[in-house]
């Protein structure tokens, strides 16, 4: 296998700050690929999140790798490939029952959609590609030794918390908009700062959010919202005007700011956004067009829908047959986003009496439609108030359920 000489980047010593001595596991599996690289003649780095992921010692799901191959020379370095992203420079190479993301180094130019280049040059030089990474935390590379290539100061980054974009903030932000959330994003998973030039930056182009879909808004708001600092980072997207660009948020500052303030995070997404919808005071009839209009799943509007609903219950002295129609679900997050909120839950009461119910789903009823017709019961209105009635009797412990109690408590209505 021969391929044309390479010059190699210019990457000095002097930009390897630290070396890890011994690599998780995940890193050492994905050693093998680099090396393969780099005794075809070329060069290889981790980059990125996962180089981040390892210095901060948080879980890390998969690695990125950076190279001077262009994508066709990866592909003759392996048995098998598939062209994930070939024209922006990513090859998946399959190696040892894993799957890795190869990217060439390179730059972008042309951002007229604030998202996506309109053109990818393939560079040889690992600063060049470096210089492209949003934040310094991200524009960290490490190479087969462990070694970790700092151009930017993002290991001083941190050791200070702090987020701070590469470069020229602005330049980052009109490249690619989408930054700006994940700013905060970052905010909240990793319980760091803006950097106050990056959040001018923010302050200053803001508006620039609302070129970006909202299918990719709605990825780093939720990842925002359930991170361990939330609470903060949803202060940041408050007040830098993230949230004016968002759906049914602009204007909303006042009625969202109570977020800011919250007893903890929200556990999950459906948690997360039955507080919105409940701090917007949406009405259930709006919940519909609310979730849609954030590219939610229907199934995700339902869950909503039904938290929301049991939530206002929560306040109202819920009877048996309201626990029954909340479900297990919707009444424990019901009750996680009563505390979350500051509202005074007999929550061990409420679960207690829940457990007790002698149904919690329609399907343990003894008996059902069909059965009510075989006892002589025509189908129509009147059937399914009398399956209704028996339903609420067994709920609330007034007819036992059992085949022979309700035929002679039908038998009675008949």
């Amino acid at each position: 296998m021969r391929f044309p000489p390479r010059l190699k980047s210019k990457v000095s010593v002097r930009h390897i700050f630290m070396k890890i001595n011994q690599l998780p596991e995940l890193f050492v599996k994905a050693l093998p690929v680099l090396q393969t690289l780099e005794q075809a003649g070329f060069e290889a780095y981790f980059v990125g999140g996962c180089v981040r992921d390892l210095l901060l010692g948080r879980h890390i799901h998969d690695v990125d790798i950076t190279t001077n191959a262009y994508p066709e020379e990866v592909k003759k370095c392996f048995d098998r490939t598939i062209d994930t992203g070939i024209q922006h420079g990513t090859v998946t190479a399959l190696y040892g029952g894993e799957s890795y993301e190869i990217t060439t180094y390179r730059t972008e130019s042309g951002y007229q959609d604030f998202r996506r280049p309109d053109k990818v040059t393939f560079v040889q030089n690992l600063d060049e590609d470096l210089k492209r990474r949003d934040f310094t935390i991200n524009a960290l590379a490490m190479n087969t030794k462990g070694e970790i290539v700092d151009l930017f100061h993002g290991l001083d980054d941190l050791d200070k918390k702090v987020i701070r974009a590469v470069g020229v903030a602005e330049e980052r932000f009109h490249e690619d908009a989408l930054r700006m959330m994940r700013a905060v994003r970052f905010m909240s998973q990793l319980q760091f700062s803006l950097e106050g030039r990056t959040r001018q930056a923010i302050v200053d182009n803001h508006e620039l959010l609302s070129k970006i879909s909202i299918e990719r808004v709605r990825e780093e708001f939720v990842k925002m919202g359930t991170g361990p600092d939330a609470r903060r980072a949803f202060a940041e997207f408050l007040d830098t005007g993230l949230s004016e660009e968002c759906p049914h948020l602009a204007g909303k500052k006042d009625q969202l700011t109570v977020f800011t303030s919250l007893k903890a995070s929200p556990s999950s997404e459906r948690v997360l956004w039955s507080l919105i919808v409940i701090l917007l005071n949406l009405p259930e009839k709006a919940i519909g067009g609310f979730m849609k209009d954030w590219k939610n799943s229907n199934a995700m509007t339902r869950k909503v829908k039904g938290i929301a609903a049991a939530f206002d219950k929560l306040g109202q002295s819920p009877s048996d047959v309201d626990l029954f129609e909340m479900g297990a679900l919707n009444l424990n997050d019901a009750i996680d986003a009563a505390f979350i909120l500051g509202q005074p839950v007999d929550s061990k009461t409420l679960l207690d009496r829940y457990q007790k119910l002698p149904i919690k789903d329609s399907d343990d009823l003894a008996i059902d439609g069909r059965w009510l017709i075989a006892q002589g019961v025509r189908p129509g209105p009147k059937m399914g108030t009398l399956l209704n009635d028996i339903k609420t009797k067994v709920i609330n412990g007034d007819l036992v359920n059992s085949e022979l109690a309700i035929a002679k408590y039908v038998s009675q209505q008949l």
